[in-house]
């Protein structure tokens, strides 16, 4: 079963500096249908200015990933942490117990991310945060698991939660396949491009919830930067 859920209908506000959109409800968005896939809770699309962020605030007991789509953006936070993350490259928060941080665009040109929140399945551990970069050369036609509360998934990103994060770019008319299970979810965002899961178009930005699925089969319809949480 994949609901194809179109950019157009997204929740959302444009505050100037951030124009967010958001996949499930989120602040004062809330649509009763859209508030979580699975133990995916999270999915907001950020348009955020030159020079502008996100001043120090709290999280905890979330598990948060930031894929950058183009620009940077630079974290700080109370543990003394503090980080660029550039395109294509991802940062995980794991709030923990509790930590304040900030987010900034420090750059000369907009940055745009998606911000993924998953419920952790692990509580009462002290807060982290952490960056590193993934290639788009390492994942051309094939995923990649960028975030993972499975051991075994090499050097993806830990977070501790019972999903994984994964991402692949196709050129047009190429497939890829991902294992995902009957008793699993997913949802998949094309950063750029359009791909088609059965019989399904799926354009940039919008988002597919998938279910009820062995295999998810992707093909590209034009070159595409996909991005996919596989949720519990």
């Amino acid at each position: 079963m994949i609901e194809l859920r179109p950019f157009s209908s997204l929740g959302g506000a444009n505050h100037g500096w951030l124009d967010a959109k958001h996949h499930f409800s989120f602040a004062n968005y809330y649509d009763p249908a859209r508030t979580s896939w699975g133990n995916l809770r999270v999915w907001n699309d950020d348009t955020i200015a030159p020079q502008t962020g996100f001043p120090p605030h709290p999280h905890r007991d979330m598990e948060i990933i930031t894929y950058v789509r183009d620009g940077a953006i630079t974290h700080q936070d109370n543990l003394g942490n503090h980080g660029r993350t550039v395109a294509g490259d991802v940062q995980v928060m794991s709030a923990g117990t509790g930590i304040a941080h900030s987010e900034y665009n420090r750059e000369d040109e907009t940055t745009r991310i998606f911000q993924i929140w998953i419920q952790p399945t692990r509580g009462g551990e002290k807060p982290s945060w952490g960056t590193r970069p993934f290639p788009k050369t390492d994942r051309a036609g094939q995923f990649v698991v960028l975030a993972s509360g499975f051991d075994g998934d090499g050097d993806a990103l830990p977070i501790r939660t019972d999903a994984r994060v994964v991402g692949v770019t196709l050129r047009a008319g190429e497939t890829a396949e991902y294992t995902l299970g009957s008793d699993r979810r997913a949802y998949l965002v094309p950063a750029i491009g359009a791909v088609e899961i059965d019989g399904v178009r799926v354009n940039a930005r919008d988002g597919a919830a998938i279910k009820d699925a062995e295999v998810v089969k992707i093909t590209a319809i034009e070159d595409s930067e996909i991005v996919m949480v596989d949720a519990a």
